[in-house]
C-alpha cells in the first residue's frame, strides 16, 4: 500500500507511540543513487528538457539492459538474453554492480563535465570506476557490454550528441530558418523569435523530432491525430478566441495561478519536467518499498516514456511551426488596450496590446504542442500503470514572497498546491503553462492527449523487454 498524504494522517497516532524508538534512516537503492545523480547532472549543466528526457531514457536503459543478465526472463533492449547469468549468480550485489557501471558509463559519456562526481559515487558504493572488464562473466564486464552497446546505438540516434552530423553537440543540422524574425512578422501563424536582453532566441534544438525513438516507429507517428486539432489559424476567429482565453488568464492571474505557473515552470538549472517527474518517482518507490528489481522496471518505461514524448512533441513543433502567445496577442491588439498582467509587482492593468508579455518567459521554440503538458501525460500514465492506482498523495508549499518573478510580494500568504492523483498533477502542469501566459488551450489539451498516447505505446514495448517476449533481433 502505498503511503499518501492522506494515509500519513491516520498513521500519526502510531507515530507518537512509537517516538522511542530510533528508526533505522533507509538508503537509497542503487536506482534512485544513479537516478539523483543524472538530475544533478541535467542541473548543473542547465540541460534543456528533451536532452533530459534522452538522458533518464540512456541511463535507465543501461541499467535494465545489465539488470536483465541477472533475471531469469527479462531480456535487454541491445543484446537481449545473449548475457543471461546462472541463477546462483541472481543476486542482489551483483544486480548492483553491474547496474552501478552500466550508469556511470553512460552518464560520463553523457555529462562528460560531471565524470568526477560520478566516480565519487561509484566509490562511495565500493566500486572501481577504473575498471573497463568486458568480462561477461562479472558484473562490471557485463555492465560495461551493456553501456557501450547502448552508446553505439544512441551516438547514431539523430540527437547529434557527439556533433558529427554538425559542428556542436546536440547542435542543429536541418537547416531550420525562422518565416518571421524578432523585427518583423511576416506570417501571423509561425513562430516568432523574441529579442531577449537585445538577442533575437535561436530555435531550441529543431533536429529533435527526427531522434531515434525507443517504441514509436518515428516522430512522426502521432503528427497526423496532432495536427488534426490545431494550430488555430489566422484568420480564422480561433485564432482570436485562443488570444483572448490568454488575456483572460493574465487578467485574472491571482497568487495560486502564479505559483503554479512557478512550480511547474523547471526551466534551465532545474531538474527540467522530466525530472519533475522523476523526483515522483523517487517519492513512489520510498513510499511503497520498492525493491531493486520494482525500479529497474518502473525507471526504465518511465525514462522512456519521457524521452519519446519529447520526440512527439518536437517532431509537431517542428511541422507546425506555430507562433506563441506573446506574439499573436500584440499583433492582433497592437496599440488597442487590452486587460493583463503588467509586468512584476504591478498587477493587472490596462496596456497597449503590443506591451503584453508572458508571466513565465517565452521558451524559444514554437508552441503547438505544449511539452509540459505531453510529458507529464505520458509519466503520469506510465506511473499509474506500474503502481496500478492513479493516487500519488503530495503536496507542496510555496512560502510568502518566495516568487522568482515578484520576489518578496509573491504569494502574499502560504500557498499549498496537493495533488491527490497523478492525473490531477499532470493536469495542472498542462495549465500551468498557460497561467503562465506562453501556450494556448489547444498546445495544452492536445499534449495531454499525445502524452497518453505516447506512454501507451512505450508501456506495450518496455513490458516486452521486462516479460522477455520482446521479438527484437
Amino acid at each position: 500500500m502505498r503511503i499518501t498524504c492522506r494515509t500519513e494522517a491516520l498513521l500519526i497516532g502510531l507515530a507518537l507511540l512509537l517516538t522511542a524508538i530510533e528508526p533505522a534512516v533507509a538508503i537509497d537503492n542503487v536506482v534512485l543513487q544513479w537516478n539523483e545523480a543524472t538530475l544533478d547532472a541535467i542541473r548543473n549543466t542547465k540541460s534543456a528538457p528533451p536532452i533530459a528526457a534522452r538522458a533518464f531514457s540512456i541511463t535507465h536503459t543501461a541499467m535494465f539492459d545489465a539488470w536483465a543478465a541477472y533475471d531469469p526472463v527479462a531480456k535487454g533492449t541491445r543484446l537481449g538474453s545473449s548475457l543471461r547469468r546462472p541463477e546462483v549468480e541472481r543476486t542482489a550485489a551483483n544486480k548492483e554492480k553491474a547496474t552501478s557501471f552500466a550508469a556511470y558509463r553512460v552518464l560520463v559519456d553523457l555529462f562528460s563535465t560531471q565524470t568526477a562526481v560520478f566516480g565519487a559515487l561509484m566509490s562511495s558504493l565500493g566500486y572501481d570506476p577504473s575498471d573497463i572488464s568486458a568480462d561477461t562473466s562479472s558484473p562490471s564486464g557485463i555492465g560495461n557490454i551493456c553501456a557501450q552497446a547502448l552508446l553505439n546505438y544512441r551516438h547514431t540516434d539523430g540527437s547529434n550528441q557527439l556533433g558529427d552530423l554538425h559542428p556542436g553537440a546536440y547542435s542543429d543540422y536541418t537547416g531550420y530558418v525562422p518565416v518571421n524574425t524578432a523585427d518583423t512578422l511576416n506570417d501571423p501563424n509561425k513562430w516568432q523569435p523574441l529579442l531577449v536582453n537585445g538577442v533575437p532566441q535561436t530555435w531550441l534544438l529543431p533536429q529533435w523530432g527526427l531522434v531515434k525513438p525507443f517504441a514509436l516507429t518515428s516522430g512522426s507517428q502521432f503528427r497526423d491525430f496532432i495536427l488534426a486539432y490545431g494550430p488555430a489559424q489566422y484568420p480564422h476567429g480561433s485564432y482570436r478566441k485562443q488570444a483572448i482565453e490568454v488575456l483572460h488568464l493574465s487578467a485574472r492571474l491571482n497568487d495560486t495561478a502564479k505559483v503554479i505557473a512557478e512550480y511547474w515552470a523547471d526551466g534551465l538549472g532545474s531538474g527540467t519536467p522530466p525530472g519533475h517527474w522523476n523526483i515522483f518517482a523517487q517519492e513512489i518507490s520510498r513510499g511503497d518499498g520498492h525493491t531493486i528489481d520494482d525500479d529497474m522496471k518502473m525507471f526504465f518505461i518511465l525514462g522512456n516514456a519521457l524521452m519519446d514524448a519529447s520526440i512527439a512533441v518536437w517532431d509537431c513543433k517542428r511541422a507546425a511551426d506555430s507562433i506563441r502567445p506573446v506574439s499573436a496577442i500584440r499583433f492582433l491588439f497592437g496599440s488597442k488596450p487590452i486587460r493583463a498582467w503588467a509586468g512584476p509587482g504591478m498587477g493587472t492593468k490596462l496596456i497597449d496590446g503590443e506591451e503584453f508579455k508572458s508571466y513565465i518567459a517565452t521558451p524559444p521554440f514554437a508552441s503547438y504542442i505544449s511539452g509540459h503538458s505531453t510529458f507529464s501525460a505520458s509519466a503520469a500514465e506510465v506511473l499509474q500503470r506500474f503502481t496500478g492506482s492513479d493516487n500519488l498523495g503530495t503536496s507542496f508549499t510555496a512560502l510568502p514572497g518566495s516568487s522568482t518573478v515578484e520576489p518578496g510580494v509573491t504569494p502574499a500568504q502560504f500557498v499549498t498546491l496537493s495533488w491527490a492523483t497523478f492525473t490531477e498533477a499532470a493536469d495542472q502542469a498542462g495549465i500551468s503553462r498557460r497561467y503562465g501566459g506562453i501556450h494556448f488551450k489547444a498546445d495544452d489539451l492536445v499534449g495531454r492527449q499525445t502524452g497518453r498516447l505516447v506512454a501507451d505505446v512505450v508501456w506495450t514495448k518496455a513490458m516486452s523487454y521486462i516479460n522477455g517476449t520482446s521479438q527484437q533481433k
